[in-house]
């Protein structure tokens, strides 16, 4: 506000001395403290613009993370039910409810999963898919082990593909078996916009039976009632 307070008044006098005071003004030096705070924060700006090209170049650069993440778009070869399973086994160990599975609650999943790890092993299934080099998982971190299952990018004796197959999502069993294959027929058989549209439809109709059995019980409920009241 000051440097802006400074601009305003020095447009001020040139506007108001003409154009013989205007040249007077213009000649006047910008105040010495002025010019090395511009100065100070035109380098560490380039200092952290350099940096982060640095650790791009090396590799270790943090991604820059989406303000939103939405998994039904970015994971389209998952159904919604796969993610709503997924979403699910993940909020069970994020004991925390901080939506991120650290190293102790993924040590506790591997453990009842029946395949407990090392502290060693955690590590390193945590390092293989995280992004933002945090030392724990995000959901999207944790749909990334089965996407890299499914897709055959892990090893058939890492940590991360005994927790896909153990983990009971059908999703890890077929990408074992063959990812590329079973993503290009379901391709071919439907679109992503007509699945999307048929898996909601179902949600809703599933919802309505359930309100409709609910319905029914509770009408029931009210004659056996009239009954013995009578």
């Amino acid at each position: 506000s000051e440097e802006l307070a400074q601009k305003l008044q020095r447009r001020l006098l040139l506007e108001e001395s003409g154009p013989a005071g205007a040249a007077e003004v213009a000649a006047e030096p910008e105040p010495a403290e002025e010019r090395s705070c511009l100065t100070a924060n035109a380098d560490s700006e380039l200092s952290a613009k350099l940096s982060r090209r640095q650790d791009i170049n090396e590799g270790a650069a943090r991604p820059r993370a989406a303000a939103v993440f939405n998994p039904y778009t970015e994971f389209k070869e998952f159904s919604r039910r796969q993610i709503k399973d997924m979403e699910r086994m993940f909020r069970l160990y994020d004991s925390g409810r901080d939506g991120y599975i650290d190293l102790m609650e993924l040590k506790l999943m591997m453990e009842k999963l029946g395949a407990p790890q090392t502290h060693l092993g955690l590590k390193n299934m945590i390092k293989e898919v995280d992004e933002d080099f945090d030392g724990k998982l995000s959901f999207r971190e944790f749909l990334l082990i089965f996407h890299k299952a499914a897709a055959g990018e892990l090893e058939e004796d890492s940590g991360l593909m005994t927790l896909a197959k153990l983990s009971e999502i059908d999703v890890s069993i077929e990408g074992v078996k063959g990812a590329k294959n079973f993503f290009e027929a379901k391709a071919q058989a439907l679109s992503s916009a007509s699945k999307f549209e048929a898996e909601i439809k179902a949600e809703q109709d599933e919802r309505k039976r359930e309100e409709e059995e609910r319905r029914n019980r509770r009408a029931a409920f009210r004659e056996l009632k009239s009954a013995f009241s009578q």
